[in-house]
């Protein structure tokens, strides 16, 4: 970032949308975590946190990994490390954008 250019140049676009920014940022605290538990966690619906955790799988930012528990169907979401890295820079320009 250069001295005369705004911090906000270097937000990521797709995080700026405030439920990709909360699951980015819980996603950010763990490994992995299973789908049903960000879901209540964000207090979404199942189709609000399916569309906006495709959204930023298309973009290589989250990883879904779906498996069973026993016979029951289970997802898990991860930060790829792309994802690491954008959610990182993310925070950056935040901070740079509050004075921090």
């Amino acid at each position: 970032m250069t001295a005369s250019e705004h911090p906000r140049h270097h937000l990521n676009d797709l995080l700026t949308h405030p439920v990709r920014f909360s699951l980015a940022a819980a996603l950010a605290a763990t490994d992995e975590i299973e789908f049903a538990a960000v879901r209540d966690h964000l207090q979404v619906s199942d189709s609000v946190l399916s569309r906006q955790a495709s959204a930023l799988e298309e973009a290589g930012i989250v990883r879904i990994r779906k498996g069973y528990v026993g016979k029951r169907p289970r997802t898990w979401l991860s930060l790829t490390a792309d994802g690491r890295t954008a959610w990182n820079a993310h925070l950056v320009a935040l901070r740079g954008i509050a004075g921090a």
